[in-house]
């Protein structure tokens, strides 16, 4: 067993290894995108995900990559992982989430009601390189540019902000008290001190629209309570629907399981309600066609509790990174954890009818901004706050010190790398959107 400390040393000699390791793989390899010879078909790449989907909900995904293309690049982030998984790296490795395009951030609540902005989707989360996360997020806000028609210099200058948020975030994280900066969440206070002068009334609508994002509002808006029958979903057929006694009977069967991956506290606590209703409903646009059930539980007087229940499928990360066979839930949430600095208390996983789910509390206190409904200089304000609350997620399993040593080498170098890669992989995400397209029609 190896031992849990380590001799000292001195901070500057951790900054000092990154920047070496800089010098020996400079960031304008890492950051270089050219597409491979043989490339893999993205057509053919993304309908090998359709195994396992529900397939009268396949048209619905399509419908939804198809609009432009950075619903393609959100939808698609298998052909993404095979693009950039053989490119040279840092060789440093931690929990990434595997698909950190500009949408899966967003805000919700902590167990102690605070309002956190933070990666919100772990769905392909892995232990893999730092550089997969920046690279997609960096080519997802240029592309989103380019899909709302802003100029080809607004998607670069967001993305290269982007780099420079990640950049300044790191060097801040580097200099702090270790256990502090590890316990730093993205709270609305501790973003305040960013630049954000063009997106701030947005942020403060968003962020009180998401603070009355509640069970209870969700409760009011998508169930009713017939006089001859307890409180039930509304279907709204495709997104909301019904199932049979059976379907659900094996959802509450996987639930029983889920209260073995929670506290016992939690555990004791959730027994208290009673389930009223379970349906099946849509959710986001890569795991459309995924099952995803919602689960209606009853506490005191009108007091609702809704839980989701997520299918959990291999991340499109995998092929490319060492791994260990695990319940696939049981992976989202564990990556989750590690990126998050406060998380979802009833975070879990269980096994339904044979398959791997997640568990979590739906929509608590959740909101979001769309990148690709920003002007040009709201985008770039966008840009930096997700560069810095990438950062803090990866510096939970990578010494932030080397980050920034290696990040900080040479400054805007930095930036401008990832700029061009941004640049260079948005062509590409058109070129692939294009041809999606035709496949479909056809």
């Amino acid at each position: 067993m190896s031992n849990l400390f380590t001799s000292w040393r001195d901070a500057a000699e951790v900054v000092a290894e990154g920047a070496a390791r800089r010098s020996a793989v400079p960031v304008e390899e890492i950051a270089r995108y050219e597409p491979t010879p043989g490339r893999a078909d993205p057509v053919k790449l993304v309908e090998a995900t359709n195994a396992d989907r529900l397939v009268d909900l396949i048209p619905l995904r399509y419908q939804r990559m198809s609009e432009t293309p950075f619903t393609f690049l959100r939808g698609a982030a298998t052909v993404m992982a095979a693009d950039i998984a053989h490119a040279p790296n840092t060789g440093w490795v931690g929990h990434i989430c595997g698909d950190a395009h500009a949408s899966n951030f967003g805000f919700y609540a902590s167990p102690e009601r605070r309002l956190i902005m933070d990666v919100n989707d772990f769905d392909e989360t892995v232990v893999g390189p730092w550089e997969w996360d920046l690279k997609r997020l960096v080519a997802s806000l240029t592309v989103a540019a380019r899909s709302s028609e802003l100029s080809d210099e607004a998607g670069r200058q967001a993305a290269h902000d982007c780099a420079a948020g990640y950049r300044a975030a790191l060097a801040e994280l580097a200099t702090m008290p270790l256990f502090e900066g590890h316990h730093m969440t993205t709270s609305h206070k501790t973003l305040a001190h960013i630049d954000m002068g063009d997106i701030a009334d947005m942020f403060e609508r968003v962020c009180k629209k998401a603070r009355k994002n509640t069970s209870r509002r969700v409760a009011e808006r998508y169930t009713a309570r017939p006089d001859v029958d307890c409180w039930h979903f509304v279907a709204d057929p495709p997104v909301l629907t019904h199932i049979s006694d059976e379907e659900r009977a094996h959802v509450l069967a996987g639930l029983d399981a889920y209260g073995e991956t929670i506290g016992d506290e939690l555990r004791r606590l959730l027994s208290r309600y009673s389930v009223s209703d379970v349906a099946h409903r849509v959710v986001g646009l890569g795991s459309v066609g995924l099952r995803s059930y919602v689960v209606l539980l009853k506490g005191n007087g009108d007091e609702a509790l809704i839980l989701q229940v997520k299918q959990a499928r291999q991340s499109a990360l995998r092929p490319f990174v060492d791994h260990v066979d695990r319940h696939e839930g049981q992976r989202v949430i564990e990556g989750q954890r590690w990126m998050q600095t406060a998380s979802d208390p009833l975070l879990g996983w269980a096994t339904v009818d044979g398959r791997p789910y997640l568990v979590r509390q739906f929509r608590d206190m959740k909101g979001s901004i769309d990148p690709s409904l920003l002007k040009a200089r709201q985008l770039d304000d966008y840009a930096r706050l997700v560069g810095v609350v990438l950062a803090r997620a990866h510096a939970q399993s990578i010494d932030p010190r080397l980050l920034h040593g290696y990040c900080d080498a040479d400054g805007e170098g930095f930036d401008r790398a990832f700029g061009e890669f941004a640049v260079a992989y948005a062509r590409q995400t058109e070129a692939d959107h294009s041809a999606f397209r035709a496949s479909v029609a056809t």
